[in-house]
C-alpha cells in the first residue's frame, strides 16, 4: 500500500503540472508523465507475477485492489497522452494562424506601399497637359526584391496639350560592384532582339515596372534609364542606390 500511495501522489503531482501556461513546457510534463505511468503499470504486473510465483497468495480483495489500480493509473494514462495530442494539435494551429496573419500584414502593407505610390503619381499627372512640350521621367523607384533581383518602377511622361502619341523604347544601365570590382550592365540585353524590349506607347504618360535578374554576387550601385525614339534619346534619368 505504500508504493500505491507513492505512486498516487506522483500521479497527483504531474497532474498539477497540466495548469502551467507554457504549451512546450505542458507537453514535456505530460510526456514524462504517461512513461511514468506506463512504468507504474509495468512495476505493478511486475510486482504482481512475483507475488504470485513466490509470495503469499492474494485474497480476493487484495486482487480486486491491484486491478482497480492498474485499471485507474492505465485510465489516467490515456486521458494525459490524449490530452498531449490536443495540445500539439492546438499548437499547430496557432502555427497556421499566426502564418497567415504574417502573410496578411505583408499583403497589407505592401497594398499600403503601392496606394502611396498610386497617389503620388497620380499627383504628378495632373498638371501634365501645362508642363513643357516634350518627353520626361518623372520618377524612377528602385529596390531590391531578391538577392539577385531588382525591382523597378518608371514613369514617364508628355507634356504639352499632348495631341500625338508617343512610341519609343526604354533602357536601362546598372552600375554593379562585382567581385570587388566595378562593372556595367544594360538592360534589356541587346542581344534579346524586338522581343525583348521595354516598348513605350502613350499620350499622356506611361508606368513601366518589373524585375531585372541580376549576375550572382553584384552590388547595384546606380541605375541610368534612358527614353529612346528610333535611337534617338529623347530622356535620361539616374539614381543612386
Amino acid at each position: 500500500m505504500a508504493k500505491s500511495r507513492f505512486w498516487q501522489r506522483r500521479v497527483a503531482a504531474s497532474k498539477m503540472t497540466i495548469s502551467h501556461q507554457q504549451p512546450w513546457g505542458i507537453k514535456l510534463a505530460l510526456v514524462v508523465l504517461v512513461l511514468g505511468m506506463s512504468g507504474a503499470i509495468a512495476m505493478w504486473t511486475y510486482d504482481l507475477g512475483r507475488s504470485f510465483a513466490f509470495g503469499p497468495k492474494f485474497s480476493a480483495e487484495r486482487l480486486d485492489l491491484l486491478q482497480q489500480q492498474v485499471d485507474q493509473l492505465a485510465a489516467e494514462r490515456d486521458k494525459l497522452a490524449a490530452a498531449a495530442n490536443t495540445i500539439e494539435s492546438q499548437q499547430n494551429i496557432e502555427k497556421s494562424t499566426q502564418k497567415q496573419l504574417g502573410d496578411q500584414v505583408k499583403s497589407l502593407t505592401a497594398e499600403n506601399l503601392k496606394l502611396k505610390d498610386d497617389l503620388a503619381f497620380f499627383e504628378s499627372v495632373m498638371p501634365v497637359t501645362t508642363g513643357p512640350e516634350g518627353v520626361t521621367i518623372q520618377r524612377i523607384k528602385a529596390e531590391m526584391a531578391a538577392p539577385n533581383q531588382l525591382r523597378y518602377r518608371v514613369l514617364v511622361m508628355q507634356g504639352g496639350k499632348g495631341n500625338r502619341d508617343f512610341s519609343g523604347e526604354m533602357q536601362f544601365t546598372l552600375t554593379l560592384v562585382q567581385a570587388g570590382k566595378p562593372a556595367m550592365m544594360q538592360f534589356p540585353d541587346a542581344k534579346a532582339g524586338e522581343a525583348g524590349k521595354l516598348k513605350l506607347f502613350f499620350r499622356h504618360y506611361q508606368r513601366l515596372e518589373g524585375l531585372i535578374t541580376l549576375p550572382e554576387g553584384v552590388t547595384v550601385k546606380a541605375i541610368q534609364v534612358k527614353v529612346m525614339d528610333k535611337g534617338v534619346q529623347r530622356a535620361q534619368q539616374s539614381i543612386n542606390l
